[in-house]
């Protein structure tokens, strides 16, 4: 519940929402029931009807977060009407180019709306992205008079600038909101009605009943629920906040250390941004910049998302078998059968929504049919029948859901705009492939430090708005494909998420385990070592995002599976079967084998197959065959062998209050079960 938001302005929340999705289902399905609406108009509108919801939700400061102070109320009617101004002159706009001169008053409603957007936006992502946005909102206004030759570009006057800002269609109104106005808002509503109609309990659930058997079941469990949440919502800190709480306790009682745990969470969680369907917001923003559909976006998506889940469950599952790890017993599990009966609705809506993106093939229409038929099956089923509490709700979170995203989208935008105004966007990308010398490995890397050093500060969203203008292009230009420029430009902003400083997710998942967030960051960063490389693989070999013929896609995709495989045994050190500790030479050739068999060459694919089996072979023939771990006592429960502490074999049911596990605090005791001490 948000405080801020009791009685009149949830209220006030919910009207808004629901007239908000009304115009927007109007729009994309062709109903205009009052006529047709001009692309202006219908931007305007949109943002007069979700932007001032930010003022309300989302606090100025911490001071402010029990109640809406007279100013928000000032911001919240400002940005209502000054939006309605503009849809109401959308015509003048577009047929008489106010953006180039237009009345006084337009000017100050423009310098009104462009402030607002920007408070917006340091509500909805913080103040970094906020002084970067100003920063290249500001920067035609000296672009004539920049010493550096390659940033110079066309001036513009104060004025100027904030007319092209507030009515151009490069800047607030430009590409990242159109897409947001057409296709975005559908699929956030999607995901917020899976969240609020039992999605996340069915989900995690179902891995229960499919994973919870087998060894370190509770963190495979773990994996399966969030990455299932996740590529449903697109979030990597909310899907953590929402399936946390029911995966981190369970790994705990099944041995994992807390830390372990957390990192298990937050990688899974971190990987919903990459996962079709839904995936995040920039993947949105990908159809408008690469000029292709999101069906085109998501299909390419799909084998480097299997890949990256894929090393993390096989991480697991060696980490599993070299600490003696055991699952629950299936009487202790839910049965398939009734949990697929109590969730059917939700897989019928997963396949409705892929099948829809591959057969109808608009990605405009398909999500609101979806929701139209997940919302009907929750109003008139008996089993969690929806309330109306429940659905106002629901109402409550979409509104605040599209209203962040949106804040954060028209602020991109403004970067978008600047940049667009002075007329650098293709200098900057050519100016940058100069730097480089023509070399692709490094530009490769400096697209991925930058990548992730913005991503430190920056939403992905607006991370891959900014470098799909100057660092992609240069990537093209290099060779790379267009698809798996943009993706690999994604990826590195996601790696923010687990990797220090800032790791939201693990940071997120520190918390609900008890654990010190930076240990927790690190042991994620290890779990998700396949994020790292795998868009440099996919940079060279565009098989491996579905670019190419449907035979080098399926090799390529084959040989990955082994290599992703080969990498995660390597990272752990365990080969999986033959109950063998690996050699650090093993580790380090295993490593580079399983690299090589993600490369573009079909030899340097075969090598590294068979490197990786005769490194397996190495393991099994010279390496001492190792039992379980010890239970003397001497090792505490599930702990982790890379710090000299190897955990006892035992099964993940729940040790029972009256029992001490070896080496253990008392299970279900008053203790916190932190496996670090306090920071």
């Amino acid at each position: 519940m948000n405080d801020r938001c009791n009685g009149f302005w949830r209220a006030v929340v919910v009207l808004l929402t629901v007239c908000g999705l009304l115009l927007t289902v109007s729009q994309v399905f062709f109903w205009n029931p009052f006529g047709s609406l001009l692309r202006h108009q219908f931007l305007y509108l949109v943002l007069a009807l979700f932007l001032p919801l930010v003022f309300v939700v989302f606090p100025a400061h911490k001071g402010a977060a029990s109640r809406v102070p007279w100013y928000d109320v000032v911001l919240f009617a400002a940005t209502f009407g000054v939006n309605v101004y503009f849809g109401y002159n959308a015509e003048r706009i577009v047929n008489l180019g106010w953006d180039y001169a237009g009345p006084p008053e337009s000017v100050a409603f423009s310098f009104a709306l462009w402030a607002l957007v920007l408070e917006a936006l340091r509500r909805c992502a913080g103040t970094a992205v906020t002084v970067i946005a100003l920063l290249f909102s500001v920067y035609p206004l000296f672009a004539g008079v920049i010493p550096v030759t390659f940033l110079q570009g066309i001036p513009f006057t104060l004025d100027g600038a904030a007319r092209m800002h507030a009515m151009g269609v490069e800047s607030i109104l430009g590409l990242p909101l159109q897409t947001a106005g057409t296709i975005l808002i559908g699929f956030l509503l999607f995901g917020v009605v899976l969240q609020h109609t039992g999605g996340a309990t069915f989900f995690y659930q179902l891995a229960q009943a499919v994973f919870g058997h087998s060894r370190g079941g509770s963190a495979k469990v773990a994996v399966v629920s969030s990455g299932s949440m996740g590529m449903m919502s697109g979030s990597a800190v909310s899907n953590v906040l929402t399936t946390g709480p029911m995966t981190i306790p369970a790994m705990k009682n099944g041995g994992f250390r807390g830390r372990y745990a957390a990192a298990v969470e937050a990688t899974a969680a971190s990987g919903g941004s990459i996962t079709p369907p839904i995936m995040g917001t920039a993947a949105f923003l990908m159809v408008s910049f690469v000029g292709v559909t999101y069906r085109e976006v998501a299909l390419a998506a799909v084998i480097p998302a299997v890949l990256y889940y894929l090393g993390v469950f096989a991480q697991i599952d060696a980490y599993s078998a070299k600490v003696g790890l055991r699952g629950l017993s299936r009487a202790q599990l839910p049965r398939i059968g009734g949990v697929l009966l109590g969730g059917w609705p939700f897989l019928l809506a997963l396949a409705a929504l892929v099948g829809l993106l591959v057969v109808y093939r608009n990605e405009q229409q398909t999500p609101f049919i979806v929701v139209a038929a997940l919302l009907l099956i929750a109003f008139v089923r008996p089993r969690d029948r929806m309330t109306p509490r429940g659905f106002l709700d629901l109402l409550f979170g979409a509104g605040r859901t599209i209203a962040e995203i949106l804040g954060i989208i028209a602020g991109v935008g403004l970067i978008v705009g600047g940049l667009s105004m002075a007329g650098v966007s293709l200098s900057l990308a050519r100016e940058l492939t100069f730097l480089v010398g023509g070399s692709l490995p490094l530009i490769l890397v400096a697209g991925a430090v930058t990548s992730f050093v913005l991503g430190m500060g920056m939403t992905v969203s607006s991370v891959y708005v900014f470098l799909a203008i100057v660092m992609a292009p240069a990537l093209v230009e290099l060779g790379v494909d267009p698809m798996a420029a943009h993706l690999f430009v994604i990826y590195w902003a996601t790696v923010s998420y687990i990797t220090p400083p800032v790791a939201l997710a693990s940071f997120a998942a520190a918390g609900i385990a008890g654990t010190r967030p930076m240990p927790t960051s690190l042991t994620a960063m290890r779990l998700g070592m396949v994020k790292y490389i795998i868009p440099f693989c996919f940079a060279v070999n565009p098989a491996l995002v579905a670019q190419a013929s449907p035979a080098e896609v399926g090799i390529a995709f084959a040989l990955a599976l082994a290599g992703v495989v080969l990498m995660a045994w390597s990272f752990e050190g365990w080969i999986v079967g033959i109950h063998r500790r690996m050699h650090w030479v093993a580790r380090a050739v295993g490593m580079l084998a399983g690299v090589a068999m993600l490369a573009p060459e079909r030899t340097s694919g075969l090598v590294g197959l068979a490197v990786g089996a005769l490194v397996i072979v190495a393991t099994w023939l010279f390496a001492p065959e190792t039992g379980h771990p010890r239970t003397d006592g001497e090792t505490r429960e599930g702990g982790d062998p890379d710090d000299g502490a190897p955990g006892e074999a035992t099964s993940e049911a729940p040790p029972s209050r009256e029992t001490r596990p070896e080496g253990g605090v008392p299970a279900g005791s008053a203790t916190t079960g932190r496996d670090d001490p306090p920071a």
